[in-house]
């Protein structure tokens, strides 16, 4: 092509470049509106996770946990706006909407009549089906369980309310739940949070958080996340399980509970649960909103516990005293323990919440929660033992022995986060951000073991004779032959005393913002966001392990130590227990006469 043909056609192509960027100079970008408005029920409480549909435009999106929503940079036009929310009947009004200008819709949603998908019951107007519809609309496997769910049934803690959700195991510790297991995967792999906010392991050396420390009714709901989202922590590859606290709504509220429970187990044990939660919005519009609550449960448990050690002994039939080289192997028992546990726990919280809207769509707040868990328990355990066998492995020789002991456990459980933030709605773009501090600890107030056993080796209790009886094979007993009573406390004699502190603390301070804009693009409704989170842990364990021996065992007898504890009906009669002390009384002596005891450097 010639030069000056070239040039004629690049000054045609600029000429018609610049045209176009001055007729849309001129002209400028059409003007848009925005359709916003809240969801609430006929109560006026807010519905969260409600389906929100403009048509002809076909964007849908979902109420916020306050009930908003909003459609921005919409075409000035006529829409009509369709709600759904599972268990309501579907609400539908037309819009108009002019250029910046924005129209506001304030739904109020009826519950549907009994021909309908869903009976809701006025007891739970809204629980179930809000967990329905946010797990619906969620982005990703959600399962939700709301408050008035948890609170229906009997969940000391919340470990036990999760448990029954589905595809969730739970690790237990003497009954109650303890560590959440997601999908199989092992309690390591799930990460817990509290309002968004990473809670640390009040137990040393793991990760897994001990949710037996907070009591079900602190939260709002229990969010189970299976799949994780770009905006979540990565160290939840089970799964995550978010604690939301509650917040105040529209209407005061003011609800109460109580219960309470017998077992007839060591002569009788109760366990009592009671709590409530204060809210109310005030001011003209009910910017500001304050709620606080608490629970309080205590639960008495107890075990009677036999442990049989199995073993194989090497003998002929009938020739256990010396087997030869070739003889068969028998299966038997060898020892057995006797063990008796006597649990108390207190388990407490609270938790509060402060926010203030604002405007229609941004406000800013402030949230804590505090739980505290005394797992406390006292444990004894008798111990018969076979040395030898005479003439078949269920027949011991004139050598075999008794031992006792017991045993306390005083840890306390600490699990605390407070948490402030805010969140700003502008036309197109949203901003949030939030800081927080949470701890969790746990402090053992007295873990000690003190050891009895006979001191002379001609005494009556290293010289006794069993016999393994297995006739009932679920309940095995050693029984005495040569007349030795086994259960008389002036033949058990203080050997040594074990006492443990520990003290393992961690704190989290953490720090997160995000910036979210939304967008239309060939009629699909949608929003970019970007953010960033900052974490930083502390965390340490300070133990000492501390082993004194008696110094003169056969001054200090069992029978010394007046007993805590009469069961006569340990195993359904099966068993008789040992001397059942009050352990205090071990505690008092060994702190009032330290020079009765000396250290053992090699076992402490």
């Amino acid at each position: 092509m010639p030069l000056n043909q070239c040039s004629s056609v690049l000054r045609s192509v600029f000429a018609i470049c610049l045209g176009m960027s001055q007729a849309y100079s001129w002209a400028g970008p059409a003007a848009k509106g925005t359709v916003s408005g809240r969801v609430t029920d006929s109560g006026g409480g807010v519905l969260q996770g409600a389906r929100i549909e403009l048509q002809p435009a076909g964007s849908s999106i979902v109420s916020s946990n306050q009930g908003e929503f909003a459609f921005i940079d919409v075409t000035p036009g006529k829409y009509r706006l369709s709600i759904s929310f599972v268990g309501f009947a579907p609400f539908t009004s037309d819009v108009t909407v002019n250029a910046g200008e924005t129209a506001r819709v304030d739904a109020t949603l009826q519950v549907a009549s009994k021909n309908e998908e869903v009976l809701v019951t006025a007891e739970r107007v809204h629980g179930e089906a809000e967990a329905i519809n946010r797990e619906r609309t969620a982005d990703n496997i959600l399962q939700v369980l709301p408050a008035e769910v948890i609170t229906s049934l009997p969940n000391a803690n919340v470990a036990d309310a999760i448990g029954r959700l589905p595809s969730v195991t739970l690790e237990r510790d003497e009954g109650e739940g303890k560590y959440v297991q997601i999908r199989g995967t092992e309690p390591r792999f799930s990460n817990v949070t509290i309002d968004g906010v990473n809670v640390p392991a009040p137990e040393s050396g793991v990760r897994q958080i001990k949710l037996d420390v907070i009591p079900s009714d602190l939260v709002e709901s229990v969010e189970i996340n299976k799949t994780l989202l770009a905006n979540m922590d990565g160290d939840g590859i089970g799964g995550s399980v978010n604690l939301r606290t509650k917040t105040a709504g529209e209407q005061p509220t003011a609800p109460l509970f109580g219960m309470g429970g017998y077992t007839p187990i060591l002569n009788g044990r109760s366990a009592d649960q009671f709590g409530g939660t204060l809210g109310q919005r005030f001011g003209k519009d009910k910017r500001l909103g304050v709620l606080f609550g608490g629970a309080y449960d205590w639960n008495g448990r107890g075990i009677d516990d036999i442990e049989p050690a199995p073993t194989a002994i090497h003998c002929d039939p009938g020739n256990c005293g010396s087997p030869s080289a070739n003889a068969p192997y028998s299966a038997t028992y060898n020892t057995m323990d006797i063990r008796e546990y006597q649990y108390y726990r207190a388990r407490y919280g609270f938790a509060g919440a402060v926010d203030y809207k604002v405007g229609d769509r941004s406000s800013i707040y402030v949230r804590g929660l505090y739980s505290h868990f005394d797992n406390f328990g006292n444990r004894w355990v008798l111990t018969p033992t076979i040395n030898s066998y005479t003439t078949s492995p269920y027949q011991g020789g004139p050598d075999g022995n008794m031992s006792y002991n017991a045993q306390i456990r005083r840890p306390v459980q600490v699990i605390g986060s407070i948490a402030a933030g805010g969140r700003y709605d502008f036309s197109k773009s949203w901003l949030t951000w939030e800081i927080s501090a949470s701890r969790a600890s746990t402090e053992d107030k007295g873990y000690s073991q003190a050891d009895f056993a006979a001191v002379d080796p001609n005494s009556p209790l290293n010289n006794v004779q069993f016999l393994l009886n297995r006739g009932n094979p679920y309940r095995p007993k050693f029984i005495v032959q040569n007349g030795v009573n086994i259960y008389d406390p002036s033949q058990y004699f203080w050997q040594d005393i074990d006492v443990n502190t520990t003290y393992s603390p961690q704190v989290n301070l953490q720090g997160a913002a995000s910036f979210a804009r939304q967008y239309t693009w060939a009629g699909h409704y949608g929003a970019f966001e970007i953010g960033g989170k900052f974490r930083n842990a502390h965390k340490f364990q300070d133990s000492n392990d501390r082993v004194f021996t008696v110094n003169d065992p056969a001054s200090l007898p069992l029978s010394n130590f007046p007993i805590s504890l009469t069961n006569n009906h340990y195993y359904d009669g099966s068993y008789t227990t040992g001397h059942l002390i009050n352990y205090n009384n071990v505690t008092s002596f060994f702190n009032g006469n330290p020079g009765a005891f000396t250290l053992d450097s090699n076992t402490t």
